[in-house]
């Protein structure tokens, strides 16, 4: 097959496939914006094996959900890995109404995770994690060691993740 038949057969597959495989993995990842990340890596991998797809459309959809389902397990073991990223709502902000009950309630968490925070880790998670400063810059515009940035950061995201998980 030529490259043209190629990409013809990709976006089909993810015209007809994509929203169901974004749902899928909204579940894993738990947010939207991870998902299109983790979607647009199991449509760059379903391109890459192109001549590997099944030639039937169930074929097709059971090797993109097991792709999908390996790539959201990879991102997760990759953030398991790396220091870990919160991402929190500003206080301020109301719950869009696509939201659903879970993610509405698991924001109020978040919110009162974080506000459960002595202000030194508050401080330098917002820094870190809503500014996207980073830890030297963190370190320099509050005068202490970039350990102690690091260190009131990962103790601050544990103890938000105590505070949801309980």
């Amino acid at each position: 097959m030529d490259d043209t038949h190629h990409r013809a057969r990709i976006e089909q597959i993810h015209a007809k496939h994509s929203l169901a495989l974004l749902r899928y993995l909204i579940r894993f990842a738990g947010e939207r914006h991870a998902a299109e990340d983790m979607l647009q890596e199991t449509m760059l991998r379903a391109w890459r094996h192109r001549d590997a797809l099944p030639g039937d459309e169930n074929g097709v959809r059971g090797w993109l959900f097991t792709v999908a389902r390996n790539v959201a397990i990879d991102a997760d073991r990759m953030r398991r890995v790396r220091p870990a990223e919160v991402t929190l709502t500003d206080q301020n902000d109301s719950v869009a109404a696509s939201d659903t009950p879970d993610s509405a309630i698991a924001a109020q968490e978040m919110v009162r995770a974080f506000a459960s925070l002595s202000e030194m880790q508050r401080d330098v998670i917002r820094q870190i994690y809503f500014r996207g400063d980073s830890i030297e810059e963190v370190a320099t515009r509050l005068g202490i060691p970039a350990g102690t940035v690091k260190s009131r950061a990962h103790y601050g995201v544990q103890a938000m993740r105590a505070a949801v998980s309980s």
